[in-house]
């Protein structure tokens, strides 16, 4: 339900002493905001209206919106009144309750929270003194010391704020555990904004939110097989998952053209895989990005991909087809070409070893084993393997390396089961031939197997692959590859899944519209960056803001359009720049201070 239009002077009462116009330097500003019929509308300062103006943050948070500028979107109730304090940012104070307050997880939850304070000021010699303390109280049970998060952990939040009458502002989260009640402090933060017209940091003075994610799984891979990503580069990737609250980081770390992974027990991988010596992510480097994850409350969840898309590295083993075989067209999807050999002597014990080293690093609760992309002509290519298959009395037709693909599927999960103390760990495999009927009934369990799915959203597979119970994971490429749209890079014309994705469509791709009566198998889904075309100093503008549009897609599952999302995003944009996020620019600036004055349709309503 719209809210009518707040007035001025209720949006005004900041604080109790009012700041003097000459400390602030009026003239130093040629506008401020007010909000009209529900719009923000900009509006030339004077001295005669200074003291009434409101700036653009504040505006936008209470004028005609009931969950102002938060993003995600929140999935409960929320109160947000139209009252704003000066927040004295030397004078705020964190109390966490529960055995949990001695983790070193929380003070570095809290360390990234006051940075992002911090980044919402531009200049702190010009920021006005004063204001009110802050304190913030986080309520988990005493027994919800941090744990990994899992497909079971409970992300809920509350979060309540108040201020007594002596002005002191008091924000209280309740949660499960150390993730709910991270979300509560980013929730918290977009209360918190950077007045530019008194130049001071204000917080909502009373406000109250109960929310919680609609899908379990909101991710983003990253590919670092194909370019090379440094190590800031993907932190900064995790950053900007923390702050709209996706929650997994599928790290897509090998692939055929390298091998950038160190492993201690088989070194040669990396050593004759990476691109250079300086491109190879430590195991120091592994645990340290992984537990970066952590404190945003982001999974880091490794991919091995298998028994395709290997090749830089397994020079010297003898237990490879086609590796760099040309022409390669007639043997993958894109070079080098590269497959593991099913049958070759020790290659079993070799995977062992990925995934022990696999297990130390990244502890995962669900482990991705890749599985796209065979290439039967690959396996047909190799006299070792087609004498192999007749000696096993088999064919050398497709069903024969379908089989030979499902041997390889079974005695790899063996040796999975091995390192993960028989644990059972659910296991994600990529949507393939492998996936189709009838192997899909011979050779994968839908109570040990979940399946990523790449295709296109109306591909008929998806639903067979549903109505067998198996849990799904959502990456359609025609509208979650967010590196689709450029030239091609080997031909001419555009990449293979131009054109460019916008965020709208991104926004848009709903779960339900995608597996109809089984969305409740649908886990949530995933974003792709696939790095052929990518690297480093162009990821933030690919992933940002149209990560964002997914982020509230899967926590939030709107069941309006990217219409009313729009003017947020534009806001949520400046804050991801804010924090250090190349994010792609969606509009001119122009259309950010005059709010709805830019769509083609804006005034279709009322012509």
């Amino acid at each position: 339900m719209k809210r009518p239009a707040q007035p001025v002077a209720l949006l005004l009462a900041l604080a109790a002493i009012v700041v003097p116009i000459a400390a602030n330097r009026y003239e130093d500003l040629v506008y401020g905001y007010e909000c009209r019929t529900g719009l923000c509308r900009k509006v030339e300062l004077s001295e005669e209206n200074f003291s009434k103006a409101i700036s653009l943050p504040v505006c936008r948070l209470f004028c005609d919106s009931s969950i102002g500028t938060l993003w995600p979107k929140p999935t409960g109730p929320v109160r947000l009144d139209t009252l704003m304090r000066q927040v004295d940012i030397s004078f705020i104070d964190f109390n966490i309750t529960g055995i949990a307050r001695k983790e070193k997880l929380w003070k570095a939850a809290e360390n990234r929270w006051m940075d992002m304070v911090d980044a919402k000021i531009p200049d702190r010699k010009i920021l006005t003194r004063g204001g009110y303390r802050l304190t913030i109280n986080i309520n988990t049970p005493e027994d919800a010391a941090p744990a990994k998060l899992t497909l079971e952990t409970d992300e809920s939040y509350s979060l309540n704020i108040d201020t007594d009458p002596s002005g002191h502002v008091v924000a209280i989260i309740a949660a499960a555990n150390f993730f709910g009640a991270r979300h509560g402090l980013e929730t918290l933060s977009q209360l918190i904004v950077y007045d530019d017209i008194r130049r001071e940091v204000q917080v909502t003075a009373n406000a109250s939110i109960t929310d919680a994610p609609k899908f379990k799984w909101r991710g983003l891979l990253l590919d670092t097989s194909r370019n090379y990503y440094s190590v800031k580069a993907i932190k900064r990737t995790l950053d900007g998952m923390a702050l709209v609250k996706l929650n997994t980081f599928h790290w897509h770390i090998t692939d055929s053209h390298s091998f950038p992974l160190e492993l201690r027990k088989r070194p040669e991988l990396y050593k004759l895989g990476a691109y250079s010596p300086r491109q190879v992510y430590s195991q120091r480097t592994v645990a340290d990005i992984v537990e970066y994850g952590r404190v945003r409350g982001v999974r880091v969840m490794p991919e091995f991909d298998a028994p395709a898309h290997v090749g830089e590295g397994w020079q010297h083993k003898n237990m490879t087809a086609c590796f760099n075989a040309q022409p390669w067209k007639d043997f993958c999807v894109e070079p080098p070409c590269g497959q593991l050999d099913p049958t070759a002597e020790g290659l079993y014990d070799v995977l062992e070893d990925i995934y022990a080293e696999m297990w130390e690093l990244f502890s995962p609760d669900i482990f991705h084993m890749g599985g796209d992309e065979v290439s039967t002509s690959c396996w047909n290519s190799s006299l070792p393997i087609r004498q192999w298959m007749k000696d096993q009395g088999w064919g050398l037709e497709t069903a024969d390396f379908m089989r030979l693909w499902g041997h390889f599927q079974t005695e790899a999960l063996k040796r999975v089961d091995i390192v993960a103390n028989g644990s059972q760990t659910p296991i994600i495999l990529w949507t393939s031939h492998l996936t189709e009927e009838p192997f899909i009934d011979e050779y994968l369990n839908p109570e040990r197997y979940i399946i990523q799915i790449w295709t296109t959203g109306g591909d008929p597979h998806v639903k067979k692959i549903l109505e067998r119970g198996f849990k799904t994971i959502v990456s359609n490429y025609d509208a979650l590859y967010l590196d689709c749209g450029g030239a091609g890079w080997v031909s001419d014309g555009n990449n293979w899944c131009s054109p460019y994705i916008g965020w709208q469509k991104v926004y848009d791709n709903s779960m339900s519209a995608i597996a109809g009566d089984y969305e409740h198998h649908v886990l949530g889904a995933e974003a792709a960056i696939w790095s052929e075309q990518i690297d480093e100093h162009t990821l933030d503008n690919r992933f940002w803001p149209r990560a964002s549009a997914l982020a509230e897609r899967l926590w939030s599952n709107p069941a309006e359009s990217w219409k009313q999302a729009e003017s947020r995003l534009l806001l949520h944009r400046e804050r991801l720049v804010e924090n250090g996020l190349g994010a792609e620019a969606l509009q001119p600036q122009w259309c950010l201070q005059n709010e709805r004055e830019c769509p083609i349709d804006a005034y279709d309503a009322q012509a």
